[in-house]
């Protein structure tokens, strides 16, 4: 039964996630935080990477739904596991703090779920490979059956998402506020430095430096109010390519409970010269859209 039911759930899997990325409004953005750039070279070229592998996905998840008896579509939907699967180790390998780009929803760092997540397509797809009966109709054969295990494959994978996290963040926000962080305090009460790593994943700040940026957290810092976080980067310009520093500064004191949007500060640095480099992150980017005249 598991192995007939296999290729629907794949299948709605993989029309999802691959829906989000080939569709999704946000597939630059999330694009940007990913190890692609890094590897393609700018977030244009690393969104479109993303949505290519989009619509494979939905090529693979409509081979599964409408032909389950053919061996292709798990074949090709176990490759895509196994690729997945490589993409994230080489991503926590180079860039541990990268997002994994899984969805096109969530901007977490690479985690286990991302991992055995990959690893259910890659399952999932070898299970479908050998299907013996078409999924609907095992559902109408055994319909009480079929929908336990197909709800029960369903909760799991939900619970190996990331993308229904923000739904308990109040749930969380409530049991810190009465009971208090289980966490224990930096020095001096200090935030700890992981936590101000995370506010500027989420920033703007960041997504527009991305580009430029080379290396994960190399030194940090706090003067007068200020948390300065330091990466290395390239930038490329008429001159040809030049190392440079990246410094990134945000306040000392913010939390993703107190203040989740801090203001932040960029400053590009000559890495030869320690001149600071005049720079429209914005538009390097490409996330800066031009209004539209009416």
């Amino acid at each position: 039964m598991i192995l007939d039911l296999a290729p629907l759930v794949c299948g709605v899997l993989l029309a999802a996630t691959g829906a989000a990325k080939l569709f999704g409004r946000r597939t630059a953005q999330v694009a940007a935080n990913t190890v692609l750039v890094r590897v393609l070279g700018n977030g244009h070229r690393a969104a479109f990477a993303l949505r290519a592998v989009g619509a494979v996905e939905l090529a693979a998840a409509a081979g599964l739904l409408a032909a389950p008896g053919a061996v292709l579509p798990g074949a090709a939907t176990a490759l895509l596991g196994a690729g997945f699967t490589g993409y994230l180790g080489y991503a926590k390998a180079t860039a541990p703090q990268s997002s994994c780009g899984c969805s096109a929803r969530d901007e977490g760092p690479i985690g286990v779920r991302s991992f055995l997540r990959a690893g259910a397509v890659l399952a999932g797809g070898a299970a479908a490979a050998f299907a013996g009966t078409a999924w609907w109709t095992r559902l109408a054969r055994d319909p009480g059956w079929s929908l336990l295990v197909v709800a029960a494959a369903a909760a799991v994978l939900l619970a190996l998402s990331t993308d229904l996290d923000r739904v308990w963040m109040p749930l969380r926000r409530l049991r810190l506020r009465v009971f208090g962080t289980p966490l224990p305090a930096g020095p001096g009460g200090r935030v700890p430095v992981e936590a101000s790593v995370e506010l500027l994943e989420r920033s703007l700040a960041w997504q527009a430096s991305s580009p430029i940026v080379r290396s994960g957290l190399l030194d940090s810092w706090d003067d007068g109010g200020w948390r300065v976080l330091r990466y290395a980067g390239v930038h490329r310009d008429a001159g040809g390519a030049r190392p440079v520093n990246v410094l990134f500064a945000l306040d000392d004191s913010a939390t993703t409970d107190a203040n989740p949007s801090p203001a932040v500060r960029v400053s590009v640095v000559d890495d030869r010269t320690q001149e600071v480099v005049p720079l429209d992150l914005l538009e390097l980017s490409g996330l800066r859209k031009p209004l539209r005249m009416v």
